[in-house]
């Protein structure tokens, strides 16, 4: 094959998506087949010297599946293994899937039937197993090939197929189990590309150079899943202008509309003029945050913290955030002041209502705003503290952990806080995945007496643990004085 075939075919490989990708697309392993007289010392001798943890049992017609999960049974016999034949731990009704099929609806089947392996088959002739270890590399590669079609996209339009793959992504990903803070990692990482691609598509070499596109709030932490809004802004260097700035801004936001990406609410985009300043400009705005009246003005600068630079020259948000420094240090008073804002959505007092959770009765048990009385006070706290004590990552956990190790909060309770943010937004990822099925915007809303009992249960212990972090702050910052 030459180099040119071998590109072509790794083209066509990177242009699969869980949308069209079939199970032979996977990375498919050929079946070991055994005699169903075969012995299970015999067979765990193959299967060990193989490195394989099933096998194929023939007995006559019949064609079965055994795993090492049945030794389990075998172990429970009087019997010696050498004396028992692999027939009788043998299931000889498998699952099967064609290997032209939906790589999706083989997953899918897993899921339904709580199996881990499927037999595929082409035609009448069963030609591979498919594990769900099998199925999981391949989904992980997914990014892989988002990635790489966002690469290849040569325009907007075609930029918004991968955008839109995104959200499925998130959803196998999702439904097999994979840890809300790795679908977390892997989501934002996609979206900064696309910003980047898109970026790169709609502004002249000249503005690229000469500007920094940044993301912010939870998409700058990198613990946004579903789009909820846009947080973003475009920060310039002093002395420079541009003739159409405002043309290729609004077709930035508009684009990313069409992509599925929300407006924010409250303007955060680098369409709206507070959000594209120069770097001096900046950082008049963000002492007018700290020290002016503006009631919008401390959670802009909350939103800001957590920016991240994605496409341009980093050094001009590097240099915004250098002042911030300077503005901030020995505003002990600040400190304070600004991490106040853990209790503007208290209602109920400490005895709150997760106090009665599970059990809740009345309108207390309709619905709750996950993100006001859980997700904000912990990373609200945390950006308080990192701030404070000068701990430069933009992440949630990876703060507290910071702060942990720099011994600013003891070790369990940056553990616990980072288990219950990830509890909360797998939470919040559920019930926004049902919100998109029944066709309506995901929201922070969830409603306890739908959750299962486990689920509930994860979920006051999590309220539970933001409480004791809130009484914390309160007497670290002696909020009680305020």
């Amino acid at each position: 094959m030459t180099g040119g075939e071998q590109a072509s075919g790794q083209d066509q490989r990177e242009m699969l998506t869980m949308l069209t990708a079939r199970v032979r697309d996977a990375i498919l392993r050929k079946p070991h087949f055994v005699d169903a007289d075969t012995d299970l010392v015999t067979l765990c001798g193959e299967l060990a010297a193989r490195g394989i943890a099933d096998a194929l049992v023939r007995d006559g017609d019949w064609l079965g599946i055994f795993t090492t999960t049945n030794l389990v049974q075998a172990v429970l016999r009087d019997t010696p293994p050498a004396a028992l034949k692999v027939r009788e731990f043998t299931k000889f009704t498998p699952w099967s899937v064609g290997i032209e099929d939906d790589l999706y609806d083989a997953m899918m089947l897993m899921l339904r039937h709580r199996i881990h392996r499927v037999l595929v088959r082409d035609g009448d002739q069963v030609v591979a197993i498919l594990s769900q270890l099998d199925l999981m590399g391949f989904l992980a590669n997914q990014t892989h090939l988002i990635s790489a079609e966002i690469a290849r996209a040569a325009s907007p339009a075609e930029l918004a197929r991968p955008a839109a793959q995104v959200e499925v992504l998130i959803r196998v990903l999702h439904e097999d189990g994979v840890r809300i803070e790795v679908i977390a990692g892997l989501v934002g990482r996609l979206n900064r590309q696309i910003f980047r691609r898109l970026w790169q598509m709609l502004a002249p070499q000249v503005l690229r150079d000469n500007s920094c596109l940044i993301v912010m709030g939870s998409e700058g932490r990198s613990e946004q899943i579903i789009r909820t809004d846009q947080d973003n802004a475009l920060i310039l260097r002093d002395d420079f202008s541009f003739d159409g700035l405002d043309r290729v801004t609004q077709a930035f936001t508009d684009a990313l509309i069409s992509f599925g990406y929300p407006p924010c609410p409250g303007g955060i985009m680098l369409s709206r003029p507070l959000w594209c300043q120069s770097v001096q400009s900046f950082g008049d705005t963000l002492r007018d945050w700290i020290h002016g009246g503006d009631p919008e003005g401390p959670m802009n600068l909350a939103i800001f913290l957590d920016a991240a630079a994605v496409a341009g020259d980093e050094s001009l948000l590097s240099a915004v955030q250098d002042r911030l420094r300077r503005m901030l240090t020995g505003s002990d008073s600040f400190y304070a002041s600004f991490a106040a804002a853990i209790r503007q959505f208290d209602s109920g007092g400490e005895g709150g209502w997760w106090r009665r959770m599970p059990g809740l009765r009345g309108r207390e048990a309709a619905e709750i705003d996950l993100k006001k009385l859980g997700i904000f006070p912990v990373v609200h706290g945390a950006r308080a503290l990192a701030l404070e004590y000068g701990v430069a990552a933009p992440g949630t956990r990876a703060r507290l952990q910071a702060l942990a190790d720099a011994g600013r909060i003891d070790g369990g309770l940056a553990r616990d806080l980072a288990d219950a943010l990830h509890c909360m937004m797998g939470l919040k990822l559920d019930s926004n995945l049902a919100q998109i099925t029944r066709g309506q915007p995901p929201d922070n809303s969830i409603r306890p007496t739908e959750l299962g009992r486990l689920d509930r249960q994860a979920l006051r212990d999590s309220l539970n643990i933001v409480r004791d972090f809130k009484q914390w702050l309160g007497q670290h910052y002696h909020l009680d004085l305020l």
